[in-house]
């Protein structure tokens, strides 16, 4: 596989320009084009993206990169029938991503979410005595300890927290103290203050926290989801948070994005939203270009592609 013409889809747009990614791969070996909705994708041999599109089947492309680390919306099955390799950028997230749980566990934990909505009110108001707390006497049970969870993890525990850890294979993590297997879920999450997920979206993990789950974890407990949105029945965390099951939940996903203007998770004051942007930096273009180019040169040496998928 020889790549001549790689196309940049102006998906990419919705997290770094367009141009200024183009312009990084520039230097790389083949000609770098940007093709927008509707542009003949033909002259591609390859395509960096952030959307899937259906006509990408049948654009005689080689090898497709995705710019996120999921990939939950191309089509495996069609794409291997075509012999179209699928790679992704997992492994670039873990410091940001890392950095923004922690950051959400700070707010909650020191009340700066609520001094914020004050200070928009033009309100001085100090919490409760015993509203807020010190991170480092709680404790974090991350579900998902690959390149994100391990970011977390790290992090929370730099901050003197506990931290405790879901995966497959309950092996030992640096900066996690107990890791349990997914069948243990219910009992890692029942003493954690917060909950972090960061699996990827798959059969296994779609619903896995659902009204049994949250019914599971501390009346005192956040749960945070930087993972996917399906992860977590939105019905069931929108139950839990009115009945007061849950003491909150920081969420950068979401069942459906952009988050319906009518959704109650606009409105409570122990929910954080963010516009699924946890991994969004302004190295972001750079760190994706890094993975296109290897890529570039192991496809030039007959290698193997690295972060493959299909």
């Amino acid at each position: 596989m020889s790549v001549s013409t790689l196309g940049v889809h102006g998906s990419v747009g919705e997290v770094f320009p367009t141009a200024v990614f183009r312009d990084a791969l520039a230097d790389a070996g083949p000609s770098v084009r940007v093709v927008s909705d509707g542009d003949d994708l033909t002259p591609c041999d390859a395509l960096v993206t952030f959307a899937y599109e259906e006509r990408f089947l049948d654009a005689g492309l080689d090898w497709i990169h995705s710019i996120q680390a999921g990939v939950d919306r191309f089509p495996f099955d069609e794409l291997s029938d075509r012999e179209i390799a699928l790679t992704n950028s997992t492994g670039i997230h873990g410091d940001v991503v890392g950095e923004t749980t922690v950051g959400m566990m700070l707010a909650f934990a020191r009340r700066l979410h609520v001094h914020r909505s004050n200070q928009e009110r033009g309100e001085w108001r100090k919490p409760a005595w015993d509203d807020a707390f010190p991170l480092r006497r709680e404790s974090a049970c991350v579900v998902g300890l690959g390149t994100l969870g391990r970011g977390i993890a790290t992090r929370a525990s730099a901050l003197g927290m506990d931290v405790t850890g879901v995966k497959r294979t309950p092996t030992p993590v640096d900066g996690v103290d107990r890791v349990h297997p997914p069948a243990d879920l219910h009992e890692a999450v029942a003493d954690a203050g917060f909950v972090a997920l960061a699996v990827p979206l798959n059969d296994d993990t779609e619903g896995m926290i659902s009204a049994a789950e949250l019914a599971a974890m501390r009346e005192d407990a956040y749960l945070i989801n930087v993972a996917r949105g399906p992860v977590v029945d939105q019905a069931a965390l929108v139950d839990a948070l009115e009945s007061g099951a849950i003491a909150g939940a920081g969420l950068d996903v979401f069942e459906a994005e952009p988050l319906p203007a009518d959704s109650p998770l606009w409105d409570r004051e122990e929910v954080i939203v963010t516009p699924h942007a946890a991994g969004i930096n302004d190295e972001y273009y750079e760190r994706v270009a890094t993975i296109v180019r290897e890529n570039l040169r192991r496809l030039s040496a007959g290698e193997s592609l690295t972060n493959r998928v299909v």
